[in-house]
């Protein structure tokens, strides 16, 4: 008595195409995940370009004297790959315009950054000499104009 028994030789084709829709279904949420952690990263060297700033502007509250006038503090030259130009306010506000080689969506778009005192936003006429204690960076009230789902982590209110 002979048997034959026949093995499975491969995949049938409704398993292929099962694969397949799992693939474009990870693909279909990865993508973005990884486009925005893309965009993100960069962004980060945007805020790294504001850095020299954000010294010259700690350093001339807490020296103290008097103000400089907007786009005075002397750091508004730094510019990058990913950073368009840099403008500051008479009270140290700066504001970093982001260049199309970044991506082209947030070309011309503006990161904001302020200098704190007690948690507000600090005054030349009042604050000078007394010293600034942190930075608010990415707040649309300030004048960022770059979406939050595309700021770092340390960017986001």
């Amino acid at each position: 008595m002979t048997s034959q028994m026949h093995g499975h030789n491969g995949f049938s084709l409704i398993e292929l195409m099962i694969v397949v829709v799992i693939i474009g279904l990870l693909a279909a949420l990865a993508l973005p995940a990884y486009q925005d952690y893309s965009v993100r990263g960069k962004m980060s060297e945007v805020v790294l370009a504001a850095s020299a700033c954000r010294t010259a502007i700690t350093e001339g509250y807490q020296r103290g004297g008097s103000a400089p006038s907007a786009n005075g503090w002397g750091c508004e030259t730094n510019t990058s790959q990913f950073v368009a130009g840099i403008a500051t306010t008479a009270d140290g506000a700066i504001l970093v315009t982001v260049s199309g080689s970044l991506t082209s969506a947030l070309a011309g778009k503006r990161l904001a950054l302020v200098p704190l005192v007690d948690g507000a936003a600090a005054t030349a006429a009042t604050h000078l000499g007394r010293g600034i204690n942190g930075w608010r960076c990415g707040s649309p009230t300030d004048g960022t104009t770059v979406p939050a789902n595309q700021l770092p982590s340390s960017c986001r209110d």
